[in-house]
């Protein structure tokens, strides 16, 4: 495949799309258990490519954060599997009946769930797309057309032919996931333009890809956007509620987009709750406002970009808030629209907060961590839309079909 023009690949991604947009359920869910298997018999081809991706990018001096979202271990290999398994489990979308009506003329009209066809998706160093995009895709009678990163060429190539082996054995078209193996930046600049291939093009990765494939695209895309989350304390919050919710959302993957990158706390409660936070989130490096820094002296100063910043690292901006008014305008400032998040035990600041802030996805006493497609019950995510047209927040099964309407008579014409 390296040396197959993307044009190339492209028709076949395209034929394959043909014959899964009417493959049965049974037979979408068997290929999707078969790449499942496929998986685990290539662990160990994989976890060896994956390792050679891992050094190169070590040696290179890469962050923790790219290198953590890079690694693959047989627990995530596992998951991997798993999360195909969960797809297939999953109700199939491809033909559903969104609404239906019939009209004083007697015409039926039916709004009916399809696939969207062939779905590009441009990726960084993260291995496990390939697999997440892949099983979404097909069960939702997509092809996957995948572009990943130089850096985990390796790994893709390694898991696609695995995926694409799995498929064939269900007797669907190994083209319904095709990766390109060309990993020159032109490649990109070409792929986003392929108009009349790629019917939907999803990029996840940071601001640069994001910025290329806003001037580039010729193609609807859906974008995967940064995660400056925040994650406030209101003055009638449980703080032992607050002090877990705190450390998992900044601890637990710090890499990762909905992960915490701001701590807001109430004035009220600024005095005891951030002395005990800072204890709880010991090993990370705050950053914070002067009303912060007057309790907590020894944290550095936080500047205005700190506050705009998605670190994907131990580093936490914080900042002391007057009021729920205070968090809003905060976030409504500084936020990128992907997860906020509130603790409190006043229904009506909730209730506010719900309907106030404009996020993909705003949370009442939980982690940001949740804000992932396995976490909410769709079996895997395709990525974390931080738009509003088509699809806003994780893209699980239903995000990749659009709509078709059926129309039936029996002999109407228009007057």
């Amino acid at each position: 495949m390296a040396t197959t023009s993307l044009g190339e690949l492209g028709r076949r991604a395209k034929a394959a799309a043909r014959i899964l947009a009417t493959a049965a359920t049974a037979a979408k869910n068997d290929a999707l258990e078969c790449a499942a298997d496929a998986l685990g018999q290539a662990a160990a081809e994989i976890l060896a490519a994956n390792a050679e991706d891992v050094g190169r990018a070590e040696s290179s001096g890469a962050t923790a954060a790219v290198v953590d979202r890079l690694h693959l271990d047989e627990a995530r290999l596992v998951e991997m599997a798993a999360g195909l398994r969960a797809v297939a489990a999953l109700p199939d979308p491809v033909g559903e009946v969104v609404e239906g009506w019939v009209l004083a003329n007697g015409l039926s009209v039916r709004r009916v769930r399809v696939p969207l066809g062939v779905v590009g998706i441009v990726y960084e160093n993260r291995p496990n797309v390939t697999s997440d995009a892949a099983g979404l895709c097909l069960k939702s009678g997509n092809a996957a057309f995948l572009r990943g990163s130089a850096g985990a060429l390796g790994s893709n190539v390694a898991i696609a032919a695995a995926l694409r082996s799995g498929i064939a054995k269900a007797g669907l078209p190994a083209d319904s996931v095709v990766l390109v193996e060309d990993t020159r930046h032109e490649t990109v600049e070409e792929f986003v333009a392929l108009r009349g291939v790629i019917d939907c093009l999803v990029p996840r990765g940071g601001p640069a890809l994001v910025a290329l494939v806003v001037e580039h695209a010729t193609v609807p895309y859906v974008v995967d956007g940064d995660g400056n989350c925040h994650v406030y304390i209101d003055a009638d919050a449980d703080l032992d509620v607050a002090e877990r919710i705190v450390v998992n959302a900044k601890t637990q993957r710090p890499g990762v987009c909905n992960a915490m990158e701001t701590l807001l706390v109430h004035r009220a409660i600024a005095d005891l709750a951030l002395p005990r936070l800072a204890r709880a989130l010991a090993g990370v490096e705050l950053v914070g406002d002067e009303a912060t820094r007057a309790i907590l002296p020894g944290v550095a100063a936080a500047t205005d970009e700190d506050f705009a910043t998605e670190f994907l690292r131990l580093r936490l901006a914080v900042a002391v808030v007057e009021d729920l008014d205070g968090a809003l305008d905060h976030i409504a400032r500084y936020s990128t629209g992907h997860s906020e998040a509130i603790v409190t035990r006043d229904y009506e600041a909730a209730r506010r907060f719900t309907r106030e802030v404009d996020a993909a996805a705003v949370l009442v006493n939980a982690s940001t961590r949740f804000v992932d497609g396995g976490e909410l019950g769709l079996g895997a995510e395709i990525g974390i839309s931080t738009q509003k047209l088509h699809a806003r927040g994780p893209m699980g099964l239903r995000e990749l079909t659009s709509v078709k309407f059926v129309i039936e008579g029996d002999g109407q014409v228009r007057s």
